[in-house]
């Protein structure tokens, strides 16, 4: 009875092992086939890779070589012979015993102070204002001065049936009153002419003469009078 139940125990044993190396093989096989499929994928990603090489940067072409003057040698210059100048002699000094007395320091005198600058000459006079000179102008109708001196006819020339143009030059007064009576034509006859200066110095009346400012001023009027025999009263 204890070997058979020690046999048992030697078979379960083996059993045991042998189920246990059973389970490492399949273990191991399912690790390697899930291992190789691993592999296979990450192959195959690997090998499935793109390498895209960038290309290299255009080569730069070298600079053109720098042109190297041809620098022509300085010339030799060959230094002059020195100069050999004779000795000189020593110069002679002479001694003064008498010294002579300084002479007299002339002042000189300051030169003369510059004339002063010339006045600026004045300002032109402003111009003087417009002249207001006017002449003497009769004040009135002189057609009634010449019938006034009709009036005046000489009544011995009527009779003697004399006629005449006397011209006269009246002086008339800042008041434009004539004051003289001067004949420039005579009639030829005395007493006409006297009747036409009386005549015009009673009724002729005047617009005083006026100056350059305009105040009134003596002036003088010219004038002509007919003497006709047809036009007496």
């Amino acid at each position: 009875m204890a070997y058979a139940d020690q046999e048992m125990s030697g078979s379960k044993v083996v059993s045991l092992i042998v189920v246990a190396l059973l389970h490492v093989v399949i273990g191991y096989a399912f690790i390697s086939g899930l291992a190789y499929k691993a592999y296979e994928t990450v192959k195959e990603e690997i090998t499935t890779i793109e390498i895209t090489e960038e290309e290299p940067p255009p080569e730069e072409e070298p600079p053109p070589p720098e042109e190297i003057p041809d620098v022509q040698p300085p010339p030799v210059v060959v230094p002059p012979p020195p100069i050999q100048l004779p000795p000189r002699p020593a110069p002679v000094i002479q001694q003064q015993r008498d010294i002579p007395d300084t002479a007299p320091v002339v002042q000189q005198a300051a030169p003369p102070a510059p004339p002063p600058p010339a006045a600026a000459p004045p300002p032109p006079p402003p111009p003087p204002p417009p002249s207001q000179a006017k002449s003497a102008t009769p004040r009135g109708n002189t057609g009634r001065w010449g019938a006034q001196a009709q009036s005046s006819y000489p009544s011995r020339a009527i009779r003697e049936e004399r006629e005449g143009t006397v011209g006269f030059r009246l002086t008339v007064s800042p008041s434009g009153r004539a004051t003289d009576c001067t004949i420039t034509s005579s009639s030829g006859h005395s007493d006409l002419d006297a009747a036409a200066c009386k005549a015009m110095r009673r009724v002729a009346r005047f617009r005083p003469a006026l100056d350059d400012a305009g105040n009134p001023t003596t002036g003088s009027w010219s004038s002509r009078v007919r003497y006709e025999l047809d036009n007496v009263r």
